[in-house]
C-alpha cells in the first residue's frame, strides 16, 4: 500500500465512512451491492496480518470478497481512506476494563501493555504513522477517552494529560518497531542472534580491540552475556517502560 500515514485521505469522506453516515454509501449503483464496508475492511486486514502492509491493494481486496477492483472504489475512495478505516477498526476491538486501580502508574501500565499487545498481534501497524490531523473515528474516540481516564486523580491539567499520553505511547510504538524490526532481521536471516554471534564471533574478535574500545567491548560483553544477544525485548520494555513513568512521575508526583 502506498502511502502509510493515517488521516492523509479526503477528510469528509473518511469522516463518513468511519462514523457509518449515509453520504458514504457506495457512489454509484452496479454489481456486487451485497459487499459492505466491513467486509472490505476485515478482507483488508487479514491481508496486512497475513503478508504486510504492502500486500494491501485495492485489486487483492477485490479478489478476496469476488468483486471486480473498480467496484471496490465505489465503497472506499481509495488506499489513504481504508488505512484510516483498517486502524479505527482495530482501536474498536481493544478491550477496555474499567479503571479500578487507585495506583497510576498500575493503570498506566495496562494502558501500555495493551497497545503493546496491539502491535505485536498485528506489525504492520508499527509502520502506520499519524499525521497532525488524525481520523477521529469511533474507535480512536473510545480508545483516546479510554487512556485518559487512566490519568484521573494524576492532578495533570488538560494539556499535560495529552502530552503525557503522547509520551507513553511513544515508548510503545518505538519499542514495538525495534521488536519488530529484530523479529524481522531473524526471520530474513533464518538465524537466531546466537547462532549470528557464533557464526561471526572469530571476525569481531579480531576487530573489537578491546584496547582501542575499552567501554564498547566490556560493556557490549557484559549486555550480551545477560541477554542472550545484543538486545533482548522483553528486558527492553521492563527497562524502558520503567523510565518512562518514572518520569511522569517526576510530573505527577512532584507535590
Amino acid at each position: 500500500m502506498s502511502g502509510t500515514s493515517t488521516g492523509a485521505g479526503e477528510p469528509s469522506r473518511t469522516l463518513a465512512l468511519l462514523w457509518g453516515d449515509a453520504s458514504a454509501g457506495p457512489r454509484r449503483k452496479g454489481p456486487g451491492r451485497s459487499v459492505t464496508v466491513d467486509q472490505l475492511v476485515t478482507s483488508a486486514l487479514a491481508l496486512a496480518d497475513e503478508q504486510g502492509l504492502s500486500a494491501v491493494t485495492m485489486r487483492a481486496i477485490a479478489e478476496r470478497v469476488g468483486v471486480s477492483a473498480m467496484s471496490v472504489y465505489t465503497y472506499v475512495p481509495g488506499k489513504a481512506e481504508l488505512l484510516d478505516l483498517m486502524v479505527d477498526a482495530l482501536y474498536l476491538a481493544m478491550p477496555r476494563p474499567a479503571w479500578r486501580s487507585r495506583s497510576w502508574r498500575t493503570r498506566l501500565t495496562k494502558v501500555a501493555e495493551a497497545n503493546r499487545d496491539l502491535l505485536l498481534a498485528h506489525p504492520w501497524l508499527t509502520e502506520v504513522a499519524a499525521l497532525s490531523r488524525p481520523p477521529l473515528g469511533p474507535g480512536l474516540m473510545a480508545k483516546y477517552e479510554h487512556e485518559l481516564a487512566a490519568y484521573d486523580g494524576t492532578g495533570l491539567d488538560d494539556v499535560t494529560t495529552d502530552a503525557a499520553l503522547t509520551y507513553l505511547l511513544g515508548f510503545v510504538q518505538a519499542h514495538c518497531r525495534a521488536a519488530h524490526d529484530a523479529a524481522r532481521a531473524t526471520t530474513d536471516s533464518a538465524m537466531s542472534d546466537a547462532d549470528w554471534w557464533a557464526a561471526n564471533e572469530p571476525v569481531l574478535a579480531r576487530a573489537l580491540d578491546p584496547q582501542a574500545y575499552p567501554r564498547a567491548v566490556r560493556v557490549g560483553a557484559a549486555a550480551g552475556e545477560a541477554q542472550g544477544s545484543a538486545w533482548e525485548a522483553d528486558r527492553a520494555w521492563r527497562f524502558g517502560l520503567a523510565r518512562t513513568l518514572d518520569g511522569l512521575a517526576s510530573l505527577i508526583e512532584k507535590d
